[in-house]
């Protein structure tokens, strides 16, 4: 090994490379204080429904079904939709909570164009924890505003996400257009 790649006194390797440290995000790494969801107890969509909108990134609630921001969001102003219900999955909403469920999430998709400005969407639900669900217990469908380029080498090659606003920031724009549009 050449020196210019040796340990540089236990704090990392020394190369031409810029650091961007987040560390905030190995409890999500570790899956540290993550419920299993499988109880309303346990679930943390439902701890955020009984929190003020602010501490629970609750961004509106309706009579049926809230949006409530991502914690670790792909993108600035990446939501969630879901039933107050602590249900699996979409075959367990009853109509009038699906049809809350598919208004919040175009309401959605109009503030969000409304205060970012995104170029498209990604729109889902993974159904299970084999289909890719963190917490399958809970129903939620995830709103996701894009934008050409958005993806680029961080998360491919550094596995981190650099997002440009707090998630307070966010919770506060979608909030106060909610009403809006």
């Amino acid at each position: 090994m050449t020196p210019e790649y040796e340990e540089q006194d236990g704090v990392g390797v020394h190369d031409a490379l810029q650091r961007l440290w987040t560390p905030h995000r190995m409890s999500y790494v570790r899956g540290e204080g993550k419920a299993d969801g499988d109880e309303p107890a346990g679930c943390p969509f439902c701890r955020a429904i009984g929190l003020d909108d602010v501490d629970g990134l609750i961004v509106a609630r309706g009579e049926l079904v809230f949006a409530v921001l991502n914690l670790y969001p792909y993108n600035p102003g990446h939501l969630m939709v879901l039933p107050y219900r602590h249900v699996p999955d979409y075959t367990d909403l009853d109509p009038a909570e699906t049809v809350e469920f598919a208004r919040f999430t175009q309401h959605a998709m109009r503030v969000i164009r409304a205060v970012s400005g995104p170029h498209g969407f990604n729109i889902g639900m993974n159904q299970g924890v084999v289909a890719g669900a963190g917490i399958a217990a809970h129903l939620h469908q995830h709103v996701v505003p894009r934008w050409g380029g958005d993806s680029n080498f961080m998360p491919v090659v550094g596995h981190t996400k650099v997002l440009p606003q707090l998630l307070g920031e966010t919770r506060r724009l979608l909030s106060d257009a909610w009403s809006e549009h």
